[in-house]
């Protein structure tokens, strides 16, 4: 069975202790009622609430056959890509993955796609000699002089375009689900009409080591198509094990054209304090995070709402939340829930994907998340 994220993977742990003792929805009620300095808590009235959802079905490759995790989207030189975390290949010969046997067949800890104009199919990259089927070759490459294995995970949130035709792919080095190393940053070029990975920066492949900083990208990266700047999202560090103060996240940003400078990003600390260049956090809890108590997803910018949204998942359940605020730094609205997936042989729901390449007046949005190691897809249709 595929490891789930270790986002979620602790959050879950972190629900069964306080689960052990008191009930969450009292817990989550204790928080809300802490009073002020809560950068975190939602504002105002969603403008969401009248939509139709339709369930359109699951993803798979026209090209090849495996079972994965995450899908982010990004866009590099016009076209879109999704970033799958951990990829299960499926039985040699086998070409449809709801006919792949039980057991074990290869893995690579994350890969990349090429999207289609129909959402359900992707067109896989980096494919390996095997015949008649060929799979995925890793797409964020672990590196042995650090001392990284073939196991370690780099699950990705997103590709995003920088300059002169680059990207960045933004990921969590982890070595198990014990042990997260840092978050890091890889340029990415087109080699040959692929994205690749061309370098990764940090002494050690990564910028944010995960004990101090928050894991800056693991929880959400957006090229925001309204200004200049990539902003990351990224939960708290590893060091903080109070369940509360562990499900804040924390927000950071870099001009598209630096990102490949460290020095050069800046960080939100809170409404009162504003932005501070070069000064990851170091003070962590609701007056410098932003959000709180949120799975892995996506920003988009809506015209049709004329407001960003957040598309995710309820942590450890399978609603697909909408949040909306009219600046990247919040406050964020309520959730309004547009959906609902059932698990697959209870197995977890999560990872929200937008796909807002489909419809850019914004009347729709498609939607993707993963369900135990499969991607399924719907379409909400808004109106007013």
């Amino acid at each position: 069975m595929l490891r789930p994220r270790i986002f979620l993977a602790s959050l879950l742990a972190s629900l069964a202790f306080v689960n052990g003792g008191v009930a969450l929805p009292n817990f989550v009620e204790q928080r809300k009622q802490t009073g002020g300095g809560d950068n975190t808590q939602p504002v105002g009235t969603n403008p969401i609430s009248k939509f139709e959802t339709k369930y359109l079905g699951q993803q798979n490759a026209n090209n090849s056959c495996s079972h994965r995790d995450l899908g982010f989207t990004g866009q590099l030189q016009g076209k879109w890509y999704a970033i799958f975390g951990d990829t299960l290949w499926c039985s040699p010969g086998v070409a449809d993955p709801s006919k792949d046997p039980e057991g074990f067949h290869g893995l690579v800890r994350d890969s990349v796609s090429l999207m289609t104009d129909d959402l359900l199919v992707v067109q896989d990259m980096h494919l390996n000699a095997d015949s008649p089927v060929r799979h995925q070759l890793q797409f964020v490459p672990f590196n042995a002089d650090w001392d990284e294995k073939n196991t370690f995970g780099f699950g990705g949130t997103s590709l995003v375009e920088t300059a002169d035709g680059a990207g960045a792919v933004y990921y969590l080095v982890n070595e198990d689900d014990n042990t997260l190393r840092g978050a890091g940053v890889g340029k990415v070029e087109l080699v040959n009409g692929e994205p690749t990975v061309t370098q990764r920066f940090g002494s050690n492949g990564y910028w944010w080591p995960a004990p101090s900083t928050p894991r800056y990208g693991d929880v959400a990266t957006f090229r925001d198509p309204r200004s200049d700047y990539i902003y990351i999202w990224g939960g708290a560090p590893t060091s903080i094990t109070d369940f509360t103060n562990a499900q804040y996240v924390y927000l950071a940003r870099v001009n598209a054209a630096d990102a490949y400078d460290l020095s050069k990003y800046s960080y939100w600390w809170g409404q009162d304090a504003g932005w501070k260049t070069g000064q990851p956090h170091t003070e962590f809890g609701p007056t410098t995070a932003t959000v709180w108590w949120t799975g892995q997803g996506q920003f988009v910018w809506s015209d049709f709402y004329d407001c960003y949204i957040f598309v995710h998942l309820s942590p450890g359940g399978g609603d697909v939340l909408l949040r909306t605020a009219t600046s990247i730094e919040g406050p964020w609205t309520p959730d309004v829930k547009v959906y609902t997936a059932t698990p697959i042989d209870g197995g977890l729901t999560y990872a929200g994907v937008a796909h807002p390449y489909l419809d850019t007046t914004g009347k729709t949005l498609t939607i993707s998340y993963t369900n135990n190691n499969h991607i399924e897809v719907i379409r909400v249709t808004f109106s007013k």
